[in-house]
């Protein structure tokens, strides 16, 4: 069990360096390995925050933002993480897989749409603008990263890229930071709820960790391609078992 967490730590940092949404490969694996909906959900957290943390600390190392830039729109995403992390730790076990089910779902059709060229395509100027409903989306991402976190890189960058006008270099380095300080108040609200399982969590950090430098050092041409059928591929098997398609088909049989 140990070695499967490392190696989807691994995976899934690798999977965020050149892809994203990594998330969607270690939520359903700890679920598969024994532990319940909602402790996997907080157990996720702890690699989640380990690795925005890192990438936060080497962005600001090189200049590509300032805490006090990215503040107004981290202060929202923290208050929306509070009260996403505060509903999600009061719903049942079997609802809350056949939520993280039907996310997959979603999920699956969102990475096969390419979102991450699309804001590409739709990347301004360094100039940042800060228009009035901004902190109003950033406050709708916060619940739904507080609540359950896969994903929620894709929609951050595009509210930044489109709700900013920023170039997708420095929107990038403002989502690691807001995704590392939503984490940690959601990750703060699982623990005190007793659900996180620490074992698990530090394993699958230091997996991430380690593929997320791998990630960003290991720069192949068909890199994104592959990941991207391996998530489609672990993202439609996941939906269907936890949301009872495999036992119903079987059933039949």
């Amino acid at each position: 069990m140990y070695l499967a967490v490392i190696a989807a730590g691994l995976f899934a940092g690798f999977v965020n360096t050149l892809a994203g949404s990594g998330s969607l490969i270690t939520l359903p694996l700890l679920m598969f390995l024994g532990l319940p909906a909602n402790i996997a959900n907080g157990t996720n957290r702890i690699g989640v925050f380990v690795q925005s943390l890192v990438s936060s600390i080497s962005f600001k190392k090189q200049k590509l933002y300032t805490v006090g830039e990215s503040l107004w729109m981290s202060v929202p995403a923290i208050a929306g993480a509070l009260l996403g992390s505060l509903i999600a730790v009061k719903i049942n076990e079997r609802m809350m897989e056949l939520l993280i089910g039907g996310l997959l779902v979603f999920m699956f059709f969102v990475i096969l749409y390419k979102p991450e060229q699309w804001v590409r395509d739709h990347a301004h100027s360094p100039a940042m603008k800060r228009r009035w409903w901004v902190p109003v989306v950033f406050f709708i991402i916060g619940i739904y990263g507080g609540f359950i976190q896969a994903g929620v890189g894709f929609f951050l960058l595009a509210a930044l890229v489109l709700g900013t006008g920023m170039g997708l270099t420095r929107a990038n380095a403002h989502k690691v930071l807001i995704v590392a300080a939503m984490t940690a108040i959601a990750l703060v609200v699982f623990i005190l709820s007793n659900q996180v399982y620490y074992l698990y969590g530090i394993i699958l950090a230091v997996g991430q960790g380690a593929g997320a430098w791998l990630g960003s050092k290991v720069a192949v041409s068909w890199g994104p391609r592959v990941v991207r059928v391996i998530l489609l591929v672990a993202i439609m098997a996941s939906a269907i078992k936890l949301t009872g398609l495999y036992d119903l088909v079987a059933g039949l049989f």
